[in-house]
């Protein structure tokens, strides 16, 4: 079925000015997509519906976050008006709850259930679920379904929620930043000490240090300058901390939620979003009423791992047993026992519904996985390294269809010596461009489109967390990886992709200089080699931005993929 294209009148994620009763209109797109369970950024969208219920969704066919059919991109652009106005109209510092909002969600429309039972839900920019969701509503006088769903909404229900926290904690409209800080611990909601603690110290972090995030499409989502005139809580409480028992990197914040492992060797890996904030999720895994917990919990960042279970006790982290049909008939003789047994269950700070994760907590989990693989003798592929929601589908999703799974699954093995990942080569740095503008560094690459692409992850075996997709045709219309190159030299260029049989047989790659000439080309079968580094030649590159250019203009009637390319 072809895909019927409605445009709207403006364009998704930016209001356009209007007066404030009338903010919290959505523009046509965005009540679309929150009919339909999605988001978007883009002015034009595609309603794709496939017979039999099987799905009903929205397919962006301008810039958006690779994700494709099934994902959800949390991303409303914008914010920095709707922090002012909520903070003005409710007498809280708009700083103060931009920084709180940073450090819930980084500032991404999350939706989740709770990862864990007896763990309200958590919707929003500022990640309000529970009883916590209604109180702020009641607050604000807002209806509970658009303070869940509609980001200005959301953010000045939280306004008002903070105000009530300033009122119960005596701390008038006016006074300095840091005298909020009992206003700040009140919201949190925390019931651990230590971990309200340090949940003032990521918030306070982030006023110091100032925060800024861009959507895929470039447009700002929200940036807060740093403040000078508040003082830094970094060491507040956090003294005589000691190291993880089986990882050095980690800090020891022993829960109670354990029990013995049986006999059988540890023989996975699993890997869950907390669906909420650092602070918050180890605090209460480590409450003994929570009944859960895992081995790990890595922060946003990536700056800091807490080990809560020693890996060689069975920590509480999933509530199903394991059939070997969820994951590709591996380990059958397991079926049956809780998988529990014989898993190591890291937490990572976030949500299953966020768009992308931060390289920091990529990197600083994958590290860890590195080592836990090696001390217990674990195979470090997809089979072994697996999702919560893999194994416990009935009613988990976690990490969420945007963890990016082929770079995580390929840095714990160049961390592990393995091969593969992003390990410069003699002479030269690598550089790796995604599909995703979010996963790269800005400085050393990006995407660019020109035409109609379509982004998914419906083909296993994609770079990151998405791919893009068009039809091939005799069109100028390429997907464009730019590569800044610091001097000029020789440089070898991989592509990866991931192969089906609908793919084109010849799909021309270019390469060409920062002067815009062209420097090689090569012709590659996507309906073979995929979920791989496929070399397409070596070349002379000069200093500047280069670019590697994935051309349409091949057989009519199939789909061209870009996925990623490397630079060594």
């Amino acid at each position: 079925m072809q895909p019927v294209v409605i445009t709207c009148g403006t364009r998704c994620g930016r209001r356009p000015a209007r007066p404030r009763a009338a903010r919290h209109e959505p523009c046509c797109c965005s009540a679309l997509m929150r009919t339909i369970g999605r988001s978007a950024s883009s002015l034009a969208v595609s309603l794709v519906a496939v017979l039999g219920g099987v799905l009903v969704g929205c397919i962006e066919t301008d810039a958006t976050v690779p994700g494709g059919e099934g994902a959800s991109p949390a991303v409303t652009t914008g914010l920095d008006d709707d922090f002012a106005a909520a903070g003005a109209a409710r007498g809280v510092p708009a700083d103060l709850l931009e920084a709180i909002g940073h450090v819930e969600t980084r500032w991404q429309m999350v939706s989740s259930d709770g990862e864990h039972d007896g763990q309200a839900g958590a919707h929003g920019v500022m990640a309000l679920g529970g009883d916590r969701l209604a109180a702020a509503a009641a607050l604000a006088e807002v209806d509970q379904a658009d303070a869940r769903t509609i980001a200005a909404v959301n953010i000045d229900a939280a306004a008002a929620l903070l105000a009530d926290a300033a009122r119960r904690a005596q701390v008038a409209a006016d006074a300095p930043l840091d005298a909020w800080a009992p206003a700040v611990a009140i919201y949190s909601g925390i019931d651990d000490e230590e971990a309200r603690a340090d949940y003032l110290r990521a918030v306070w972090a982030v006023l110091v240090s100032g925060a800024r995030e861009v959507a895929e499409s470039g447009e700002v989502v929200a940036e807060l300058t740093a403040r000078r005139d508040v003082t830094s809580r970094v060491g507040d409480g956090a003294g005589g901390q000691v190291a993880g028992p089986d990882y050095a990197s980690a800090l020891w914040r022993a829960s109670p939620n354990f029990s013995s492992r049986p006999s059988a060797r540890v023989a996975m890996v699993i890997i869950h979003t907390c669906e909420g904030n650092y602070a918050g999720c180890w605090g209460w895994l480590r409450n003994s009423a929570s009944g859960v917990s895992a081995h790990y919990v890595v922060n946003e960042s990536g700056s800091e791992v807490t080990q809560l279970v020693r890996e060689a006790s069975k920590a509480w982290h999933i509530a199903a047993t394991y059939q070997c049909s969820r994951n590709s008939s591996v380990e059958c003789g397991k079926n049956g026992t809780s998988s529990n047994n014989f898993t190591i269950g890291i937490e990572h700070g976030g949500f299953a519904s966020q768009s992308s994760f931060p390289t920091g907590q990529i990197e600083a989990s994958a590290k860890l996985v590195c080592d836990i693989t090696r001390d217990q003798g674990i195979a470090r592929d997809r089979n072994h390294i697996v999702g919560h929601g893999q194994l416990q589908p009935n009613n988990r999703v976690d990490p969420g269809p945007n963890w990016p799974w082929s770079h995580y699954i390929e840095r714990v093995r160049a961390l592990c010596g393995d091969g593969g990942g992003t390990t410069p080569t003699p002479g030269g740095e690598v550089i790796i461009v995604d599909s995703n503008n979010a996963n790269n560094d800005a400085a050393k690459g990006r995407v660019e489109l020109t035409g109609t692409w379509s982004s998914s992850n419906s083909i296993a075996g994609y770079y990151g967390s998405g791919y893009w997709y068009a039809t091939s045709a005799e069109v100028s219309a390429p997907a464009t990886f730019w590569f800044y190159a610091a001097a000029a030299g020789t440089r070898t260029i991989d592509a990866w992709w991931a192969a089906s049989s609908n793919r084109a047989s010849a799909v021309p790659f270019i390469a060409y200089d920062a002067a815009g000439r062209e420097v090689g080309r090569a012709t590659k079968n996507q309906t073979t080699q995929g979920s791989q580094w496929v070399s397409l030649g070596t070349w002379n590159f000069t200093a500047g931005w280069n670019k590697v250019v994935v051309s349409r203009w091949t057989t009519p009637g199939k789909m061209v993929i870009a996925d990623a390319i490397r630079v060594r």
